[in-house]
């Protein structure tokens, strides 16, 4: 889990997070992007469940483009900002997604990150989603209480909701 400090120097650290972000129900969906060189970003029509039809306040994202942790790719996908625009317009207060990073390995100015410090959406980063439908469950990731730390390790579980939750 990213703390707001870890792309911001005047940003709090992972403590300033409510527990509440990390635990509740989510969305998890697919969007698989082709991998390519330098990492593609994820659009919104990517997606395929509609923005529209998100209404829990976590998204999960099954990018399928870093498959196995113990084989590092530097082609991973990242977010593109406007999507996490829609998302937040949504009420998402939490993204997590199955890459090492929101942005593509070759950014620089990291302009997911700046996009979900914008929303002060909270995210979570390589998530092994690759066995999870996609569909609506619980989350509970809780990151540990770190004072001014820029990350804290989660272990994230994720439980299925009973339909119309």
């Amino acid at each position: 889990m990213d703390g707001p400090n870890h792309y911001s120097a005047a940003a709090p650290g992972v403590e300033a997070w409510p527990l509440e972000r990390f635990w509740g129900p989510c969305h998890v969906v697919d969007a698989h992007v082709a991998r390519a060189a330098g990492g593609a970003r994820v659009r919104i029509a990517d997606l395929r469940t509609p923005v529209a039809a998100l209404h829990h306040p976590r998204v999960l994202l099954k990018t399928g483009t870093f498959p196995d942790f113990r084989d590092f790719n530097e082609d991973f996908a990242g977010l593109e900002p406007a999507l996490i625009d829609a998302l937040a317009a949504r009420g998402v207060q939490l993204i997590g997604l199955d890459t090492p990073s929101v942005d593509v390995f070759t950014s620089k100015d990291l302009p997911a990150h700046a996009a979900c410090l914008r929303h002060s959406i909270a995210i979570l980063e390589g998530l092994v989603l690759r066995d999870v439908m996609p569909g609506e469950y619980e989350l509970c990731a809780m990151p540990l209480k770190l004072a001014n730390f820029d990350a804290s390790p989660v272990r994230a579980a994720l439980r299925p909701l009973p339909r119309g939750a």
